[in-house]
This record gives C-alpha cells, sequence and structure tokens, in this order.
C-alpha cells in the first residue's frame, strides 16, 4: 500500500465562459513576467532602466517561444508530418512541447540583435539574465504537473508521482509512454520536481557567486556558469525520463545535446574568464548610455511642450464681444473711451 506520494492536478484547463484557459499556458506567461521582472532589477544595478529590458523583451520573448517550438518540432517531426502526424498540433503550444534549447538560441539572437541596434554590453545582459532564466525555467516545469507529462520512470520512493487518471489532464490517458502498461497506482519518477528544486538551487548560487566574486568574474561568466549548472542537471533528469523520445546509440538525443552544450560551456567559461572585459568597464559604459538615453527623452518631452505652446500662442483665443449695454452708449461716449485707455494697459476684451 502506498503511504505516501506526490499527486497530481485534477484538471490542466478551464473556462471562463466560452474561452479555455490552459493552465500550462498560465506558468509560461507567469515565468515570462518573473523572468523580466528579475533581470529589470539586476540591470539596473548595472547601470540600465527598465524601459531597456522591456524592450529587449519585446524582441527576444517571442523569438525565443518560436525557437523551442521550432527544436520541439524537429527534433519529434513524426508528431506533426507523416501519415500519422497533423502539422496544425505545431501550433497547439498549450498542449506541451517546447524545447529549451531553440528558446535559448533563438531568444539570445534576437537580444544580441536589439543590443548591438541599442549599443548595450551584450555581456551584461547575459549576466543579468542567468539567474532570471533559470527561476523561469522552474516555473515552467510546474506546467508539466499540470499536465501530466514528462514524468521519469516507476519508482517506490515516498515522493513519487500519483497520476490522476479520472481529471483532463494530457498524461491521465498515457500512463507509460513505452507502451507498457503500468498497474494502477504506480508511482513514478517526478522529474518536473527535480528540474524545479535544480534549477532554483542553481539560480541562487548564480546570485551569490554574482556578488562575491563581482571584481573576480569578466561579464558574461555568469551567463556560461548557467549553462554548466543545468546542462549538468538536465543531462541526469533527462536520463530518468519515460516520454518518447529519439535516441542515438541508445541515449536519448537530448542527453547528448546537454553534454555537447556542456562541455561548450565550459570552454566558453574559460575564453570569457581569459579574454572577457571587466563588468565594472562595461557597466561604466551602460550607465553613459542610459543617461544619453535619458537625456535626449527629456529633450524631447522638452521639445514638444515647446511646440505646443507656439501652436497655442500663433492661435489666440477671440476678443470679448461686448455687452448689450456698452454697445447702447452714445457714439461721443465710447469715442472719450478710446481717446483715454486704461492706464493699466487693460482693454475691454483679452489679449494673449
Amino acid at each position: 500500500m502506498t503511504l505516501a506520494y506526490i499527486p497530481s492536478p485534477s484538471i490542466s484547463q478551464f473556462n471562463i465562459g466560452p474561452v479555455i484557459i490552459h493552465i500550462y499556458a498560465l506558468t509560461m506567461l507567469l515565468a515570462i513576467a518573473v523572468a523580466i521582472w528579475m533581470s529589470a532589477v539586476r540591470w539596473k544595478r548595472l547601470g540600465g532602466n527598465s524601459d531597456q529590458i522591456f524592450d529587449i523583451a519585446l524582441c527576444a520573448v517571442p523569438a525565443g517561444i518560436i525557437g523551442a517550438r521550432l527544436y520541439h518540432v524537429i527534433t519529434t517531426p513524426e508528431r506533426f508530418f507523416g501519415s500519422t502526424g497533423n502539422w496544425v498540433d505545431i501550433f497547439k503550444i498549450w498542449q506541451g512541447g517546447l524545447g529549451i534549447w531553440g528558446a535559448v538560441l533563438l531568444g539570445a539572437l534576437a537580444a544580441w540583435a536589439w543590443c548591438r541596434h541599442k549599443h548595450y554590453p551584450a555581456a551584461l545582459l547575459c549576466d543579468a539574465i542567468a539567474p532570471a532564466l533559470l527561476v523561469a525555467q522552474a516555473i515552467g516545469r510546474l506546467g508539466n504537473w499540470f499536465n501530466q507529462e514528462l514524468y521519469g520512470a516507476p519508482t517506490t520512493l515516498p515522493w513519487g508521482l500519483k497520476l490522476n487518471t479520472t481529471g483532463t489532464s494530457i498524461g491521465s490517458s498515457e500512463q507509460c509512454y513505452d507502451g507498457s502498461s503500468c498497474p494502477t497506482g504506480t508511482l513514478f519518477q517526478p522529474t518536473f520536481l527535480y528540474e524545479m528544486i535544480w534549477n532554483l538551487i542553481g539560480a541562487a548560487l548564480l546570485i551569490w557567486i554574482g556578488r562575491k566574486a563581482v571584481r573576480v568574474l569578466k561579464a558574461g561568466s555568469l551567463f556560461t556558469l548557467y549553462v554548466i549548472w543545468y546542462t549538468a542537471g538536465r543531462t541526469w533528469i533527462e536520463s530518468l525520463r519515460i516520454d518518447f523520445a529519439h535516441e542515438f546509440l541508445g541515449v536519448r538525443v537530448n542527453v547528448w545535446v546537454s553534454m555537447a552544450v556542456f562541455i561548450l560551456g565550459v570552454m566558453a567559461f574559460i575564453i570569457v574568464m581569459n579574454r572577457g572585459k571587466s563588468t565594472a568597464l562595461l557597466a561604466e559604459k551602460l550607465r553613459t548610455i542610459t543617461e544619453m538615453e535619458e537625456r535626449e527623452l527629456q529633450e524631447h518631452e522638452a521639445h514638444g511642450h515647446e511646440t505646443h505652446g507656439h501652436e497655442t500662442q500663433e492661435h489666440p483665443k477671440p476678443a470679448k464681444t461686448t455687452d448689450s449695454a456698452e454697445a447702447s452708449q452714445p457714439s461721443e461716449t465710447r469715442s472719450q473711451q478710446d481717446d483715454n485707455p486704461d492706464p493699466e494697459g487693460q482693454s475691454g476684451g483679452d489679449a494673449l
């Protein structure tokens, strides 16, 4: 008899009127929001401002989502093409299927392109977003829990995941991805939870290292440490999963990718530490650029106010018409008033 386990949610979606809200999508939106907020806080400490991060996010987030989906489609083409596939499912991202490597690749390229356009130090941006990416990935794994997907092999551990077969979650109808039948009540390795914990620990370590070794680490090195940490964890966590995946030499393709990126991350760390620029130097450059942007914005706003003021002066208010009593004065009286103007220079009408 199983005495302890992690339960699975009974739902993965809900309705608001005719609209279907997928909890997986909500976790993705929450992850993006938290990542932008964390990145903005860290970026401001380096000399930037929140508007710059928002502009970068407008480029990087859509590119990252597209890249994540493309990676999943490329690595599992049979789900979308061929006799058993449906290409329309490519657009149904709420059903799961976002590859982190595609997200990092296209998202990074879009962010780099914007930084190059605005002359922001891209290495500083990488360091600012590194912990935020790990936290976002941890939040995103909650979506896998609600979908009951991407879990590991059967286990008897007290923290095993128990599937809910009565709900609407994706995993409720596919207990064993490898085709074998699993007895009712079988527990599975909660790989989503392992990765959540691994990522949160990594985020905390990156923040701590960044503060303690700020004078030693070169700009961009924290991002390489993010790559090293994440791939090290992903390698063993991926090995526990039993969902369908292509294999090479008996090993899942994503495991090979994780190991390859881990090696590249180590090489990148060595190169950055030997040839990279000082964080303090690039932070000073960022502060200068930020001050210039803010000054230009202030000048633009001031110019806008001046233009509005000129337009107002060019269209003065019409003088007030005389009332009926004044109009009825004898012509001689009005003539005398015209010959003797008000000593304070005020007339019967308003002049601008």
